[in-house]
């Protein structure tokens, strides 16, 4: 790691290792949660010495205060959530005393990591939920200036805003899956949806697409929100993954029409289950992924086939006891074998959307205790922050010379069919008068 980094780039350095290393996602995600809470402060304490200098870090120019940085001395912090280490920065040559406000002369122990994280992500980064909650967790004086508060909520907030406005031409799918997750925002409402798009580039690579809030999962909001991404520059991918959502299937069939998609196999596994007694539920569910698991035909219509051949052998077996379930099966069945028309090498990951749904599991647990958030801005910025750091962890697919083909002639099949370029033409050329 290169030894000028500031130390709020270390700790970012850090949370971007813990994300690319191979510990399962709960874990990564724990320690991410205490690295944000010393990042949070880190940032506060040098955005005060910049303005205590007014000046950022090795930024050159008119000097507003006589002084200059000398280095980090280390101070641990206890808070809630455990002991926090920071790099406490050392000024010389200044003409009166630096003392963080956030610190103060002496602390020990405090919670306004908590307290900022809160604040910051959670109430919507407003610098007055941000100066109040730092000052009833270590009182009127210790409370940041309203400057410094701007400048660490300023940041975050031109960072999202960023994201949710950026051109996404540059951005080309194989594979979009799609999925919300229900948190409540409002005052006096139930819980609604955070509507999720995220994929896998032709270059095999993982890539957080889009967010946004909606009334409801249905297929307005669905519709909107994928609109949204297309008038942004986002290509028609070639499979689209989902849940059983009526309003979600029906938006990508309009909105990407050319595109295959496939239905969730994890979420048809809960549905069939739930049409099967207890006791019984566990040999179900075996003959189940036997259907789709050790496909050994070749990608296309020979796995398709082969698929579809056991899970007959799956209705044979159980239509005499369990006929909701096998109909549950039987009823969906070219959506749920769309995956073996890929690259096999590509099957385990694009059957399902459960990577999507683990994270999101894991940020309703964060803000459970927290009951409603307040606003649908809030929520949005502590979903996204979530999302965007767990993105850089998750591994992408292996694009193999044969499995590229594969692809470019599915790309072919589904986009540019031969009778769709006669027909372009026919439009195109005007006859010789």
């Amino acid at each position: 790691m290169p030894a000028r980094l500031s130390p709020v780039e270390r700790i970012r350095a850090e949370i971007d290792e813990l994300f690319a290393s191979k510990q399962d996602l709960g874990q990564v995600l724990e320690e991410v949660a205490r690295l944000s809470v010393r990042l949070v402060m880190q940032a506060a304490v040098e955005a005060e010495v910049s303005e205590f200098l007014g000046r950022d870090r090795y930024a050159r120019g008119d000097r507003e205060r006589a002084g200059y940085r000398n280095g980090h001395a280390e101070l641990t912090v206890k808070t809630t959530a455990g002991p926090v280490v920071l790099a406490r920065p050392k000024l010389r040559g200044t003409d009166q005393p630096f003392t963080s406000r956030l610190l103060g002369k002496g602390v020990s122990r405090t919670n306004a990591l908590e307290a900022l994280v809160l604040s910051g992500f959670v109430r919507g980064l407003s610098v007055r939920d941000v100066e109040a909650a730092l000052a009833e967790a270590l009182g009127p004086e210790a409370a940041l200036s309203k400057s410094t508060v701007s400048r660490v909520c300023e940041a975050i907030k031109t960072e999202f805003d960023a994201w949710t406005r950026r051109d996404l031409g540059g951005i080309e799918l194989e594979y979009l899956f799609l999925d919300g997750s229900h948190f409540r925002m409002h005052p006096g409402a139930r819980a609604e949806p955070v509507l999720c798009a995220w994929g896998l580039t032709t270059q095999g690579s993982p890539v957080l697409v889009g967010l946004a809030p909606g009334a409801s999962e249905g297929h307005d909001p669905w519709a909107s929100f994928l609109e949204d991404l297309v008038d942004r520059g986002l290509r028609a991918p070639l499979l689209v993954i989902t849940d059983g959502a009526a309003g979600l299937i029906g938006a990508v069939e309009v909105v990407f029409a050319t595109s295959l998609r496939q239905r969730c196999l994890v979420h048809r596994a809960r549905n069939l289950l739930a049409k099967v007694p207890t006791h019984a539920q566990a040999e179900v569910k075996a003959a189940f992924w036997q259907i789709f698991d050790d496909i050994t035909a070749d990608p296309g219509d020979q796995a398709v086939a082969q698929a579809r051949s056991r899970a007959h052998a799956f209705a044979d077996r159980y239509q005499g006891r369990y006929p909701a379930a096998v109909a549950c099966l039987l009823d969906t069945l070219p959506e749920l074998t769309c995956f073996l028309r890929f690259p096999r090498e590509h099957w385990a990951r694009i059957r399902h959307t459960n990577l999507i749904e683990r994270t999101f599991g894991e940020t309703r647990r964060r803000v459970k205790v927290i009951g409603r958030l307040p606003g649908e801005r809030s929520c949005l910025s502590l979903v996204w922050a979530v999302l965007d750091r767990a993105s850089r962890g998750w591994r992408g697919v292996v694009m193999t010379p044969a499995g590229v083909r594969l692809l470019q002639e599915l790309r072919r099949q589904l986009h540019h069919p031969p009778g769709l370029q006669e027909e372009v033409v026919d439009q195109t050329v005007t006859p010789a008068a």
